[in-house]
């Protein structure tokens, strides 16, 4: 491990040590996270061995099901069954295996009218959740999920987007994708995404070589933005070939 005053930088033997170390990191901020754990979910590839891995033993028997709740970090804005669908994706792979109460899951409305109108009530969503409306009160969620794109964009704030900028709003409307799949997206803004006791990023793949790089370098990308009030995790595939990386030589 090897770490900034910032971050943490963790990496791990291969993808399916990515997945077990990520669902004890996942167990142990419930663990801390009182009587209503909240946990943001991410969508892509990244996560799908993790989510898998908590619908089995032991994970399956040590999470209490009934007291954590379940939101996303960003969702296409496809019907609700659509595979393409994140919070889709998530309940196929775990949520609907688990016994998960319905209200413990929080879904982005995505048969709203527009990308905006469900970006405003999943904000609200949020608020009514952690009763309050100030992200400086306290921690949104106990944990959030993150991945990292090809172009270096998180959840889905992408290169040049207006909604990296965001300062205010919670969640924001994206009419246009910077990456496939071409359809528009709800994201949690940078602020939103921050609140949290710990943001931790999922990095697999030799893929992600370039990108991950670049970001944890510094450069100016999505994902190198992204910052959180709490602990800051990047977990690292080793496949990725970016191992000898010296967090002291970088400048984010």
């Amino acid at each position: 491990m090897s770490s900034d005053r910032r971050r943490q930088i963790v990496f791990v033997s291969d993808a399916e040590a990515l997945a077990e170390s990520a669902a004890e990191r996942l167990l142990a901020r419930i663990a801390q996270g009182g009587s209503r754990p909240a946990i943001c979910l991410t969508g892509g590839t990244s996560p799908e061995r993790l989510y898998r891995r908590l619908a089995e033993a032991p994970y399956r028997g040590a999470i209490p099901w009934d007291r954590v709740h379940w939101f996303i970090g960003d969702e296409r804005f496809v019907p609700a069954h659509d595979t393409l669908s994140n919070m889709g994706a998530a309940r196929r792979l775990f949520l609907d295996h688990v016994g998960v109460p319905a209200g413990n899951i929080h879904p982005v409305a995505t048969d709203a009218g527009s990308p905006e109108t469900a970006a405003r009530l999943y904000e609200a969503e949020l608020k009514r959740f952690c009763g309050h409306d100030r992200l400086n009160a306290k921690p949104l969620f106990d944990l959030v999920l993150m991945g990292l794109g090809r172009d270096g964009h998180t959840a889905s704030l992408f290169p040049g987007s207006p909604a990296l900028d965001e300062r205010v709003r919670w969640v924001v409307g994206v009419e246009q994708a910077g990456l496939a799949p071409f359809v528009p997206r709800v994201t949690l803004t940078f602020p939103a995404l921050a609140s949290t006791h710990e943001m931790l990023f999922l990095v697999s793949g030799e893929d992600k070589h370039d990108i991950l790089g670049r970001a944890l370098s510094g450069d100016d990308l999505p994902a190198s933005r992204a910052h959180s009030d709490g602990d800051l995790v990047w977990l690292i595939d080793r496949s990725t070939g970016v191992e000898n990386f010296d967090a002291r030589s970088a400048t984010g």
